[in-house]
């Protein structure tokens, strides 16, 4: 059996088996005396996560970015980032200066820094980030710990990234922003910390059909998501040519790192002031569900997966 054949997911169990019952979260754990340290990596590839129609300051900005949202999802505290990047030896030095101009402005606007790295030549550019964090042992949020009852909520609007892929199919570049250039929830995270009212969380970094199912799993409920309150991204209202199109951005595309998050219903007030977010549904005891039109659908596990087949076809295909 192949990775293609698995996906993602099912390979990262079967390497958790491997070594020993690691703890799937957005990033890992170090405790502390009374802090936590949180630490996460992430590799990207030039054929299969940077669109063709990237900038090289996008490459770089997407490349850190990735990484901070993964610190947003712990709510913790951005400590810096470090940056290994295997370079084609034929690039371009100015293509790669502006790579890492625009990882700097990533951390820099979202109150951290570049710590270190290292360089390597390779046959395709491929960044690998890592990012450290800092959360009280109190107030560390992980995917687990969600109850039936709690509210489901998003921060932002969703599918805007969808939009963006087809957006560069079509040549409409001004609507690819949010694909291009992905806002981690960083303030957003920590806020939502602060209140203790918040259950569990994780990015929606691969579609909220994943990220629905991540979550279910690691807190053992079902969430029931209300159709008419998904927050649609401007970018899906200007190009989706259906209300099927549209919702398949949301469930399925994946890119759009808003912080999907439950609350306990008693505290809801307490979160409002914490930063904008909309409550698109609840958790339940079981199954992964839409209630629109009067009738409640399963919402099956699909999304953006990193080495399946339909990965593999959807972005190398949309790059050349």
């Amino acid at each position: 059996m192949r990775f293609s054949e698995i996906g993602e997911r099912s390979l990262i169990s079967r390497i958790t088996e491997v070594l020993g019952g690691l703890e799937h979260d957005d990033c890992a754990v170090i405790e502390l005396d009374g802090d936590c340290l949180v630490v996460t990596t992430d590799m990207l590839h030039r054929e299969t996560d940077f669109p063709a129609q990237a900038t090289p300051w996008q490459i770089g900005w997407m490349s850190a970015a990735v990484n901070l949202s993964d610190i947003a999802a712990m709510g913790a505290e951005p400590l810096g980032v470090l940056i290994a990047a295997g370079i084609p030896p034929e690039t371009d030095l100015g293509f790669v200066e502006e790579i890492f101009r625009g990882i700097k402005d990533c951390v820099k606007a979202h109150g951290t820094e570049v710590l270190g790295g290292d360089t390597d030549a390779h046959r395709e550019l491929t960044i690998c980030g890592t990012a450290l964090g800092r959360a009280s042992r109190e107030r560390i949020l992980r995917r687990r710990g969600a109850r039936p009852g709690d509210l489901l909520c998003t921060t932002g609007s969703l599918g805007g990234a969808g939009a963006g892929l087809k957006a560069l199919k079509i040549g409409r570049t001004d609507l690819a922003r949010r694909l291009l250039e992905p806002r981690p929830r960083v303030r957003e995270g920590i806020a939502l910390a602060r209140t203790g009212a918040v259950t569990a969380m994780m990015d929606n970094s691969d579609g909220l059909a994943l990220s629905l199912h991540d979550l279910a799993e690691a807190g053992g409920t079902g969430f029931v998501v209300e159709y008419v309150h998904i927050p649609l991204a401007d970018e899906v209202r200007a190009i989706a040519e259906s209300d099927e199109e549209a919702l398949d951005m949301v469930l399925s595309a994946g890119g759009d790192f808003e912080l999907l998050f439950t609350v306990r219903e008693d505290m809801i007030d307490d979160v409002r002031g914490a930063c904008e977010f909309t409550v698109i549904g609840r958790a339940v005891e079981n199954g992964i569900w839409l209630n629109g039109n009067g009738i409640r659908a399963p919402i099956p596990r699909s999304g953006y997966e990193h080495g399946s087949q339909d990965e593999i076809r959807s972005r190398v295909h949309s790059n050349r």
